[in-house]
């Protein structure tokens, strides 16, 4: 193999030399740093706090302890909550009491009043709390329950490895009801045992649950329950869960139309609508058997499921497949007294066990029904309105209102769509707001891994659905949203971990720059990586020496002429491998390989690590976070404007006690090729 040894500035005289060889290879120059891994708290406070002022300095943690006044079930849960996340982050314990106090308690107390009202931070606002932190201590003041609850969320975000921030808030919710949609499956427990928690520390107040598998008596009993459904007993756990988080649970059943649900295994095709579907879509509602095999019972288990107070019955959408109506007798009646005779049904029904009724807009308040339809409907039906496309302003909510009905907005995952729904609903006086989800009826896994960026989402619905106001925090941070949804859905310790960085200069293959379209992607100037940070350089938490980029061959012409593999030789033992990488283009196809990184060790053994596209690496201008397997890192604009990124691949090794001889980037040279901007060795090994 050809070794070369230069400076960084040398890199471009090298390249000719470099592509005579397809596979290249070079002994690593290691630089100990102290901060290899800096896992620290974040500094913006989400979701942003109505008043907040934060004087410089640090409570201690030496002598720190809990100290509850009052015995409402929320400030339990508030002390849980902080209990874990000093185990979480500090990997320590939080005494239940101690020589100085982080005070937590309501207005309810008159003592607790008076400070509160003596800090300037007095709230009876529902919902509301205020906290101050100081060198006598912590405290947090209700107005409320719930608003004590709130604030221990806050304070969560206010520690550090030194102590607990100074600050002075106080604050509200803009919006009464902020809701967040997941979904019941049989992954249920290994996702909403994460997700619950992480939506009450962005201050949700409820879950819309889709609840359309579960394995009901009926449906188990009929034949038509789904093999991937959550079974009751998960279904009220996840409930219960919910309420122990503060969250209030909503069933989604979705009724009308989107019942696929009850046509499993081929049953009750007798109850279909349109008899010609070769995809039931929606039911027959002037069949009584629609209503008294499966709706009403199914309604019924869900009633002792979940003890919801209402439950959200969906009936959106409901001419979007199938004919409606489709049978002569259907059509006789026509589809607005066939939709206001069906809503009625089932809200009456729930109406007779104590649960109200919520409903999708779209198919009420659609233009040809607009002026009649929802008149006969009974105006204790609550109307979310989705709309996914951002906008300047939603008057739909308004004529929701002006028809007599609680009116909450529905935001997916468009750009600033949440943030500009979310002051739409609080300047026309909505009730609240949905964060909606959809990744499939048994995508939960894909929150994760796979549909990353609706996670995501829910932390721009959090902090927009608490404070309209605020900053959108993609103006705040470009990678705030995606770094705090990795951090809250999977926590790790706030530590700092020592490693060496690795000088790939005698390895580069493409500068970062590209003057005369000879460099980077042949693109010219103007659609680079200049505007990368050079030198040792702080990626999201991690360290890295950058200089150039490692580009490996690929089948686009720009890259076609480049090596297929890399080596750098390390000899060293560490505990985690961070590369900060992307690829050159991008791929239509997801999870494709594009190539693999080789880990040898000094016994001969090999670990390989494949790169699948959009999982462990993408694009420099693809901006999507799919998975949350690749950890965010740089973002940054090329001199046109053109927003990009980089990731990095945190790789766990799982021979820490044994040396590494050496790894290598291999690429399969396709369209989307690899290239290895920075390696970090974390840790010393075991």
């Amino acid at each position: 193999m050809e070794r070369l040894s230069v400076s960084w500035g040398q890199q471009a005289a090298l390249l000719t030399a470099l592509l005579l060889s397809p596979a290249l290879a070079a002994p690593a120059t290691l630089t100990p740093v102290p901060d290899a891994l800096a896992a620290v708290p974040g500094k913006v406070l989400i979701p942003a706090p109505q008043k907040a002022e934060f004087p410089a300095g640090t409570l201690p943690l030496t002598g720190l302890g809990l100290k509850l006044v009052g015995s409402a079930p929320e400030l339990g849960w508030a002390a849980r909550d902080l209990k874990a996340e000093w185990q979480t982050r500090l990997e320590t314990v939080l005494p239940d009491s101690g020589s100085v106090s982080i005070t937590i308690g309501t207005r309810s107390d008159p003592a607790l009043a008076a400070r509160a009202k003596a800090a300037g931070l007095y709230t009876e606002q529902p919902e509301g709390y205020a906290l101050w932190v100081d060198q006598s201590g912590a405290y947090i003041v209700g107005a409320d329950a719930q608003g004590a609850y709130h604030g221990a969320q806050t304070l969560r975000q206010l520690l550090t490895p030194a102590g607990v921030r100074f600050a002075r808030i106080q604050d509200f919710p803009g919006l009464k009801q902020r809701v967040a949609m997941i979904y019941l499956d049989s992954y249920s427990r290994g996702v909403n045992d994460r997700l619950i928690p992480m939506l009450a520390g962005l201050k949700y107040n409820a879950v819309l649950i889709m609840s359309d598998y579960v394995q009901w008596d009926v449906a188990k009993a009929g034949g038509w329950a789904s093999a991937g459904g959550a079974s009751k007993a998960e279904a009220a756990r996840v409930a219960d869960l919910a309420r122990s988080y503060g969250l209030e649970p909503i069933p989604l059943i979705e009724t009308l139309g989107h019942v696929g649900w009850m046509f499993q295994g081929g049953k009750n095709l007798d109850l279909v609508q349109d008899p010609q579907s070769q995809n039931p879509y929606a039911y027959d509602t002037l069949n009584p058997e629609t209503y008294s095999r499966v709706i009403f019972p199914v309604l019924k288990e869900a009633v002792e499921t979940f003890k919801p107070k209402q439950i959200h019955i969906g009936h959106d959408e409901v001419r979007n497949r199938d004919r409606f109506p489709a049978r002569d007798n259907g059509k006789a009646v026509g589809f607005e007294k066939l939709f206001v005779d069906d809503t009625l049904k089932l809200h009456d029904e729930l109406k007779s066990l104590n649960v109200g009724t919520m409903i999708w807009h779209d198919a009420a308040f659609a233009d040809a029904v607009a002026a009649s339809l929802p008149a006969q409907l009974p105006k204790d039906i609550t109307v979310a309105s989705w709309n996914y496309s951002p906008a300047p302003d939603y008057p739909i909510l308004s004529t929701i209102k002006d028809a007599g009905f609680k009116a909450l907005g529905a935001s997916w995952g468009d750009p600033l769509g949440t943030e500009n729904y979310a002051l739409a609903a609080q300047k026309r006086s909505a009730d609240g707001m949905i964060q909606t989800r959809w990744t499939g009826y048994f995508g939960n896994p894909s929150l994760w891994d796979g549909q990353a960026d609706q996670g995501v989402n829910y932390v721009r619905g959090g902090n927009s659905f608490w404070n309209p106001g605020a900053k959108p925090l993609a103006e705040v941070d470009p990678t705030l949203a995606e770094t705090t949804y990795r951090d809250l859905y999977a926590p790790t310790p706030y530590a700092q971990h020592a490693g060496q960085l690795v000088d790939l200069s005698k390895l580069v293959t493409r500068p970062l720059s590209d003057p005369d379209e000879k460099g980077w992607i042949h693109k010219g100037p103007a659609i680079d990586l200049s505007k990368l940070p050079t030198g040792t350089v702080k990626i999201g938490a991690y360290r890295f020496a950058i200089g150039g980029a490692v580009m490996l061959k690929g089948s686009r012409g720009a890259a076609s002429d480049l090596p297929t593999q890399a080596t750098v030789e390390l000899n060293q033992k560490a505990d985690r491998l961070a590369f900060l990488h992307t690829t050159g283009w991008t791929t239509p196809k997801t999870r494709d390989t594009v190539g693999r990184y080789e880990i040898v060790y000094a016994d001969g053994s090999k670990v390989v690590q494949p790169l699948d596209y959009g999982r462990h690496i993408r694009a420099w201008t693809e901006l999507t976070p799919s998975s949350m397997v690749q950890a965010p890192g740089w973002r940054g604009k090329t001199a046109d404007g053109l927003d990009v990124n980089l990731g990095v691949l945190d790789w766990v090794n799982p021979k820490p006690g044994q040396v590494i001889k050496s790894v290598t980037l291999i690429s399969e040279g396709k369209e989307a090729n690899p290239a290895l901007i920075g390696l970090t060795l974390i840790g010393s090994g075991r």
